[in-house]
């Protein structure tokens, strides 16, 4: 068995970068599941084969999460990201990925029981506050694996969380002792299908329409998401009513922060795609 402390120093080679890789996502895996795991253990066992220290591998664990979070997926809470990484690292992730892509498909169910709304409103991230400029090969492993389009494709994600925003909203109402305002909730996006420009249909405790387009991620706050034109016309047109409810860490612990026309008071907005027709 190699000494944990033989390669100090040395650079990762990318067996040892793959075997940490793959155990970081068989973790993940647990965490994701709610089955028992424990860390030190996989740690262990580890550095047993790779000859690697505790600190070092737990610094790599930090640096794989970091990237997740750049991947708008779920990193395991105790690893908590750190960004000063080296290039290897991403290749291993984009071969890890690669050859096993259900991982970016995460679509867990709604929670059993609906957290205290106090618990689950947060404040929106400061738009003044610029991300540093991503390495080149993250860019382009962020590119690939693009988080935005993923979101946007993955319906059952979507539908999971429109599912999380209407139990939400009637706990708040009902909790705020406007039951009656809480029947009346209704989950426009099953109901009447797509094309509304939001996807459910609740109440301020005042009794005021409120207009809620739900956007999910397993990602976090900062991760980026998609507006339709719909949308954003129906913002213009209904300002006091309409509303984003942008639901994060969903995987986890899914956290909401809102937002509020106009729009690009709180977003960078940029065109991603043009209609083309003859």
């Amino acid at each position: 068995m190699a000494r944990s402390d033989d390669k100090s120093g040395t650079i990762w080679r990318d067996d040892e970068l793959d075997a940490i890789v793959t155990d970081y996502f068989a973790m993940l895996a647990d965490e994701l599941a709610g089955r028992t795991y424990v860390k030190s253990r996989h740690s262990s066992a580890l550095m047993a084969r790779i000859g690697r220290s505790h600190r070092s591998v737990e610094f790599k664990h930090q640096n794989i999460s970091a990237v997740l979070d750049e991947l708008g997926m779920p990193w395991i809470p105790g690893y908590k990201p750190k960004r000063n990484y080296q290039n290897a690292i991403f290749d291993a992730i984009d071969r890890y990925i690669s050859h096993h892509e259900k991982v970016l498909e995460l679509s867990p169910p709604p929670p059993a029981v609906i957290p205290s709304p106090s618990s689950v409103f947060v404040d929106p991230p400061d738009l003044r506050l610029h991300k540093e400029r991503l390495p080149t090969r993250l860019r382009l492993l962020v590119a690939k694996f693009d988080p935005v389009e993923r979101d946007h494709r993955n319906r059952s994600l979507g539908r999971a969380g429109e599912e999380f925003v209407v139990d939400l909203e009637r706990k708040r109402l009902t909790d705020g002792k406007r039951s009656d305002l809480a029947q009346l909730v209704r989950w426009v996006a099953v109901e009447d299908g797509d094309g509304a420009g939001y996807d459910v249909s609740s109440f301020k405790l005042s009794g005021e329409s409120q207009l809620i387009e739900v956007k999910t991620t397993n990602g976090s706050c900062r991760t980026p998401f998609f507006l339709t034109r719909n949308e954003c016309d129906v913002a213009v047109e209904r300002p006091t009513e309409w509303l984003i409810y942008r639901v994060h860490l969903f995987a986890r612990s899914p956290k909401v922060f809102t937002i509020a026309p106009p729009l690009k008071a709180h977003l960078r907005l940029s065109v991603e795609t043009w209609r083309a027709c003859f």
